[in-house]
């Protein structure tokens, strides 16, 4: 019989796997608008900050912030499944507007006009558009870089109500006085960004400039979970996105562990999304590349979605319905891949299911302390020195993704706790950032695959 069980240090004990472990939309298709600018190369590299870096936290204060963060983010993309079946694409009434992903957890570095003004902006998988705040600005909150004047900028151009670009907006108007796009953008729990769509040279990782790159000068933003940075990169699926302007069909993120503090997480876009592992030391050896299906809902095309089957604890499969994994016709449901939250959520069921099943396996007693914010914790005997954890294995089309222990199990010293890292939610499921630590993953657009590549992520 193969050995289920693998090890997981963690700073005060040594956790082993047993069997136990075998351990919002952008609604249009862009037409009529040229093409960014761009220059021949093998792809972007952009380093990654997490929100929360830099700040004396530890791994579970880390983790509770971001469950605190994610829960507006939940709300918001439950909320765009919710109202994309409630509101068409051609429904002329604002405040109801599709909705988007919006906040997240890291930063990327970017530039923007001539001369470039460097700024850093939330990277969000859930969304298409870019935007950042423009003066004047009529509402905006205050944001960590000086807000973008493009009155300063050479290469500034409004967009055209006629252009492709406006057209691919879920929501706009044209204002003939001024000759302009306005836009508004909505991210679900009513955060919003309304402004101007204009186009401007873009300048990434400090060299690589791309000119005539679509992106909203938003003179009106509000709402929960924007501060960190001084805008928004959507990477999502739609016309309006990064990788779309860019033309690209590949990109990869590599995210280190959360409490790892001197090796950054990166962003790779083009063919480095997918070479740049072989051309590291980063690659973890003897390790195997799981390569599974994305699915695309018609309902919310800008979103990334898993073709999950099932899940085993240990070395039972979930009793649970192929449906719960499923989007249904009304566009709810199914599990999205997102950068932007933190821990996975499963749909109620599925969780309740998982959580009887992984504490049925588990010889430590349930803390009903709730301290930690997460829904399931142990508590820890002080003379623990070995605990037997069950594996976590997702089994999606193409391949069954067996995750590290560190990848779903955080202890917490403080409170003498261990806890899974894992929550449940209502009208879609998650798979998040935690769970994706180290690994590469690549988003193949054409190909409509995405692969978990084992790898050390402060390597690359």
């Amino acid at each position: 019989m193969a050995s289920s069980s693998s090890s997981l240090l963690l700073p005060f004990f040594l956790i082993i796997f047993s069997c136990l472990i075998a351990l919002s939309s952008s609604r249009k298709s862009l037409t009529n608008h040229p093409p960014p600018k761009i220059l021949s190369r093998s792809g972007f590299r952009f380093s990654l900050q997490h929100v929360d870096s830099g700040k004396n936290l530890t791994k579970i204060q880390k983790i509770q912030r971001g469950i605190n963060r994610g829960y507006h983010r939940l709300n918001r993309l439950g909320a765009a499944a919710v109202l994309s079946v409630t509101y068409g694409p051609d429904d002329t009434n604002n405040i109801k507007a599709p909705t988007h992903g919006g906040s997240g957890e890291f930063l990327m570095d970017l530039a923007i006009g001539n001369p470039p003004v460097k700024y850093s902006a939330i990277l969000d998988t859930g969304s298409d558009l870019i935007w950042t705040q423009c003066k004047p600005c009529t509402e905006c909150y205050d944001q960590p870089s000086p807000v973008f004047d493009p009155k300063m900028s050479s290469s500034y151009s409004k967009v055209g109500c006629s252009s492709g670009l406006c057209e691919a907006l879920p929501r706009s108007r044209c204002n003939q006085d001024k000759e302009a796009c306005e836009y508004l953008y909505t991210y679900g729990d009513y955060s919003s960004t309304r402004g101007v769509l204009a186009k401007e040279t873009f300048t990434f990782g400090g060299e690589n400039s791309v000119s005539g790159i679509g992106f909203g000068c938003g003179d009106e933003n509000e709402g929960d979970g924007f501060s960190q940075g001084s805008g928004l990169v959507g990477l999502g699926r739609g016309p309006l996105s990064l990788i779309s302007q860019l033309k690209e069909t590949k990109f990869s993120y590599c995210l280190t562990s959360i409490d790892d503090t001197e090796a950054s997480s990166s962003l790779f876009i083009g063919s480095l999304a997918s070479d740049i592992v072989n051309k590291s030391s980063g690659r973890l050896e003897g390790e195997v590349t799981k390569k599974i299906s994305l699915l695309r809902n018609p309902k919310q095309p800008s979103f990334y979605y898993l073709d999950l089957q099932g899940i085993t604890v240990g070395s039972k499969r979930l009793s649970v319905e192929k449906s719960m994994f499923e989007f249904a016709e009304d566009g709810t449901g199914g599990m999205i891949i997102d950068s932007g939250t933190t821990i996975t959520y499963l749909e109620e069921v599925v969780f309740n299911t998982l959580k009887k099943e992984f504490s049925a396996r588990m010889s430590l007693p349930v803390d009903e302390s709730g301290s930690t914010g997460l829904d399931l914790c142990y508590t820890l005997p002080s003379e623990a020195k070995n605990v037997a954890v069950p594996k976590l294995v997702f089994h999606f089309k193409g391949g069954d993704l067996e995750l590290p222990g560190d990848n779903y199990m955080v202890e917490d010293p403080s409170g003498g706790v261990l806890c899974l890292a894992m929550g449940k939610s209502n009208g879609m499921s998650i798979f998040g950032n935690f769970q994706q630590q180290n690994f590469n993953v690549v988003h193949d657009l054409e190909k409509d695959k995405v692969s978990f590549v084992p790898t050390e992520c402060g390597k690359l």
